[in-house]
C-alpha cells in the first residue's frame, strides 16, 4: 500500500482496532519517508452474487440499489438511515446463504418487504405496491388487511 501523501510503499502500522462493527480492520499508519499519518479499512472481499432479471439478463447485486428502493418507500417517514443500512446487510447475508451465486429478483424483492415489513409498515405498503405492481384497490386492501392481522395465532 502507497501512501496517500508522498506515495512511498513503506509504512508501519501505530494501532488496529476492529471497525464497521467487525466487519474490517480500522489501521492507524505512519509514513516511514514523509511520517504523515493515515487510516486504512481492511475488509474481507465479499462473494460476487448476481441477480437474474424477468427479461433474463443478470447483473451484480447492488447494495445501493436496494438502499435507494427502500429510501423511496420510507420518503417522508422518520426511519434512521442506519436502520435502512442494517437492513441492507441482513438481504445480502441472507441472500448469499441462500444462493450460491445468482438469485432472482424475486427473492431480493421479497427479502425488501421482509425487512420493511419489520422497520416500517407504511413503507412496507408502500414497496408492496410498486413491486407488485398493483392495479386495483382491492390488491392495496389486502395487504393493508395482511399488515392489520395478527402475523400468529394464539392456540388454546
Amino acid at each position: 500500500m502507497r501512501c496517500p501523501f508522498c506515495g512511498f510503499i513503506d509504512q508501519k502500522v501505530l494501532d488496529s482496532r476492529p471497525a464497521l462493527e467487525g466487519d474490517a480492520i480500522r489501521r492507524r499508519r505512519e509514513c516511514t519517508a514523509c511520517n504523515r499519518r493515515f487510516t486504512t479499512f481492511e475488509r474481507p472481499e465479499r462473494p460476487r452474487l448476481f441477480v437474474a432479471k424477468r427479461d433474463g439478463t443478470r447483473e451484480e447485486f447492488d447494495r445501493d440499489k436496494v438502499l435507494n428502493s427502500m429510501l423511496i418507500a420510507c420518503r417522508k417517514r422518520r426511519i434512521p438511515l442506519e436502520d435502512l443500512r442494517e437492513a441492507v446487510s441482513h438481504i445480502e447475508r441472507a441472500l448469499l446463504l441462500d444462493a450460491e451465486e445468482e438469485v432472482s429478483t424475486q427473492a431480493v424483492g421479497e427479502r425488501v418487504m421482509r425487512e420493511l415489513r419489520g422497520i416500517d409498515p407504511v413503507a412496507y405498503v408502500r414497496f408492496a405496491s410498486v413491486y407488485r405492481e398493483f392495479e386495483t384497490l382491492e390488491d392495496f386492501k389486502s395487504i393493508v388487511d395482511d399488515v392489520i392481522r395478527p402475523s400468529f395465532a394464539v392456540q388454546v
